[in-house]
């Protein structure tokens, strides 16, 4: 992968302190939280290849962190950022995810809007 372009290296800092998508507690546990970053037609295609829109993962995620409690999730590791202007304020950040033994290569499309960093579209394909 090309290394990401000079100008786009502060986008980079940025979204790189958001990932892993939704496991950054310090960014928000709750529903208004979830709704200022994920974008109205917000959707994830999972490790299975299914579809989740917007209120499922909202859904997922409230249920988790209400069952997880202020210690969240094991520390993971990420790696491999790359990121690619797609549009005006569109980016395109990609990065590898190690979760103990399990690797997955990670898309995010994010959009710079008027309150802050919104999620478009996010994929996690496990590498074999």
């Amino acid at each position: 992968m090309p290394p990401t372009e000079p100008d786009l290296l502060a986008v980079l800092r940025e979204l790189q302190a958001r990932e892993p998508l939704f496991h950054r507690p310090e960014l928000g546990t709750g529903a208004e939280d979830l709704e200022a970053q994920m974008a109205p037609d917000f959707f994830e295609v999972g490790a299975s290849g299914r579809c989740y829109d917007r209120q499922h993962v909202k859904d997922v995620l409230l249920r988790r962190w209400a069952e997880a409690g202020a210690e969240g999730e094991d520390a993971w590791e990420t790696s491999g950022f790359h990121c690619r202007a797609l549009g005006a304020e569109t980016y395109l950040l990609t990065y590898t995810l190690r979760q103990g033994e399990r690797v997955t290569r990670r898309v995010t499309a994010w959009r710079r809007a008027a309150r802050g960093w919104q999620v478009l579209y996010h994929q996690g394909t496990p590498v074999t």
